[in-house]
């Protein structure tokens, strides 16, 4: 095509569509990772009770793996949303709790778990009525 083919300029020009946060980078992509994984959303509701060592998180988050436990805590302090504590003892102990920052967020968390326990039966309900409309 020729550059002065005026069908290709508006396209070119044209500005790109405004993301959810209008055009600047709101961090929501970054928010919306983290609360995306499987054990996120457990571990800062379970924080937001108090103060937590390792293995009562453990305890306290039925299915999750150390590992998983381990890598989720890991991520949750690199966000400054958890706060881990060592202390040198024998055995070693580790705290986990919630930076202000992390309880702002949960919170939030605890809004949406609220909602979703008062939906539950209806969401449970508009499923069925779909399936059923919809083999």
């Amino acid at each position: 095509m020729s550059v002065t083919n005026t069908a290709v300029i508006p396209q070119v020009n044209s500005p790109a569509p405004a993301g959810p946060c209008g055009d600047d980078d709101c961090g929501i992509r970054d928010v919306l990772d983290r609360l995306g994984d499987r054990w996120t959303v457990l571990v800062l509701v379970e924080l937001a009770k108090g103060t937590r060592r390792f293995r009562e998180l453990e305890r306290a988050i039925p299915g999750i793996s150390q590992r998983m436990l381990t890598v989720t805590t890991k991520r949750l302090c690199r966000d400054g949303l958890v706060e881990r504590t060592l202390y040198p003892t024998v055995p070693p102990r580790t705290d986990y709790r919630l930076t202000a920052m992390g309880r702002s967020l949960a919170d939030m968390v605890s809004a949406l778990a609220d909602w979703s326990r008062g939906h539950k039966d209806a969401v449970a309900a508009a499923r069925a009525r779909w399936d059923q409309q919809h083999p």
